[in-house]
């Protein structure tokens, strides 16, 4: 049994899902299919989890694996790039602020308390909502809200060597399944549908129609635009509209390694 970890600021720097008996590394990311491929993981595990636990949950993960999962910060998980296979998935930030704040604000019942501490309110109009992200240090937001170059980058270089795009999933995981298949890693098989709230984006040209928040977003998220979604229009990412062709950002960011 892993003993739980006594340091709620270590606990909450830690993104990571560890495998330990094969060299593989997930860095979860809420709000980006996290449910989904953490339910397609647990098919690598050699024991069902232990009962209590939800696939879904990062405690799961943390204590519920029978010692076959850990999780772990960034630092740890760039420590193993040489042995370890590391992925994880990116969303259009602004698709994933509307889905957060959808999801989080308006359809449930309950602000989580990290929300509540940074002065969120259900049915808070979007616009105050953005503007308390801008005014929230990274520490202070909930993790449904922190950025994902929060999650992904050390020092500013990017922890995974294979990060696909949630707009691309289909493809994107077709090739992660192929990619573990040539490290040696065991075969991951189809991506489950897990927690899907909504797969209309039409709604972003509503809530990005006014040049303001879009700029509220990049006071607060420049880094996720500019290096998931640097190759894309910033007009047509705020609406949604992304280009057909996205590969997933692997190449590149083993190009910017030392």
């Amino acid at each position: 049994m892993i003993a739980l970890n006594s340091n709620p600021q270590a606990t909450a720097s830690e993104h990571y899902i560890l495998f330990e008996r094969i060299p593989l590394i997930y860095a979860r990311v809420p709000k980006v299919a996290n449910s989904s491929v953490k339910a397609a993981l647990t098919r690598l595990l050699e024991q069902p989890p232990e009962e209590g636990y939800r696939t879904t949950a990062d405690a799961m993960w943390r204590r519920g694996t029978h010692g076959e999962t850990r999780m772990i910060d960034a630092q740890a998980a760039r420590e193993r790039r040489s042995s370890h296979f590391i992925f994880s998935f990116v969303r259009n930030p602004f698709d994933r602020l509307v889905s957060a704040y959808n999801n989080k604000l308006v359809e449930n019942d309950h602000l989580s308390t990290a929300m509540q501490k940074m002065g969120l309110e259900r049915h808070m109009p979007f616009e105050r909502f953005l503007e308390v992200l801008v005014d929230t240090d990274d520490a202070d937001l909930d993790v449904h809200l922190l950025p994902q170059s929060a999650i992904l980058c050390l020092e500013g270089v990017c922890v995974p060597r294979f990060v696909g795009r949630m707009e691309a999933m289909a493809d994107h995981w077709q090739l992660l399944r192929r990619r573990m298949r040539q490290a040696g890693l065991p075969a991951l098989g189809k991506l489950p549908t897990k927690n899907v709230r909504r797969s209309d984006h039409s709604d972003l040209s509503s809530h990005f129609s006014h040049p303001h928040r879009v700029d509220l977003v990049l006071r607060r998220y420049r880094q996720d635009v500019e290096l998931f979604y640097g190759d894309q229009n910033l007009e047509r990412l705020a609406a949604g509209e992304l280009s057909s062709f996205s590969p997933p950002l692997e190449s590149h960011f083993q190009a910017m390694q030392p």
